[in-house]
């Protein structure tokens, strides 16, 4: 399977192409079919934050859970949410108002010490939906942390050898659509058994759009 930028940039123009023109943004994804893969082992089970070289059109919303002075840090960087230690509380068992929390926001990160409580209130919300909290010490420099965030994507596989992820938008440009597959495929090359030579096939697609075929 190809790394080369041009084929790259040449498989995203295409699926530009395809893509009929709506009257919202569309997310480009990138959805992989792995194959020579045992479900059961722990290759069969990725699920992991990867930074991407480009901010997507639609950067990550991020909720950051903190207190103090960290939680007067995150408000400054622009955390999209700061929930303190006393809300966290109020807020455990209320289950429509946890799901909304959980379907709002794409990047939890959590002061280490309220990790328990974080746990113990969204765990059951925010596990099925791979958006775990990342912990973080309280010196922290919460801005680095945002701004990276802002540019991250979970790859994740489950049940099935499929992965699928946003790698951008179709506002974005060509050579910025194409470094974040890169990012991604070099993640994978590292962490599948066999490297790219595990992904059987890979396309890409615009929300609304047909799926392209990478071709080698």
């Amino acid at each position: 399977m190809p790394l080369d930028k041009k084929t790259l940039l040449t498989t995203v123009k295409e699926a530009k192409s395809k893509s009929k023109e709506r009257k919202f943004t569309q997310s480009v994804d990138l959805i992989l079919d792995i194959k020579e893969l045992d479900m059961k082992a722990p290759e069969g089970r990725i699920q992991q934050i990867v930074e991407l070289p480009h901010v997507t059109g639609k950067p990550n919303k991020i909720c950051v859970f903190a207190t103090g002075e960290l939680a007067l840090k995150a408000r400054k960087s622009k955390a999209d949410i700061v929930i303190e230690k006393a809300e966290l509380e109020g807020i455990y068992g209320k289950k429509k108002q946890l799901r909304k929390l959980g379907n709002t926001y794409d990047v939890f990160i959590a002061e280490a010490p309220l990790m328990p409580l974080v746990g113990k209130t969204f765990g059951p919300v925010l596990g099925p939906r791979g958006k775990l909290p990342i912990p973080v010490p309280p010196n922290v420099d919460i801005s680095e942390v945002i701004k990276k965030h802002r540019k991250t994507v979970m790859i994740r596989m489950r049940n099935q050898p499929i992965i699928q992820c946003q790698i951008g938008t179709e506002d974005m440009k060509d050579e910025e659509l194409a470094d974040n597959i890169q990012a991604v495929l070099r993640f994978l090359d590292g962490k599948l058994k066999r490297g790219l030579k595990n992904i059987k096939f890979l396309f890409i697609k615009t929300s609304m759009g047909t799926p392209v075929k990478i071709k080698p």
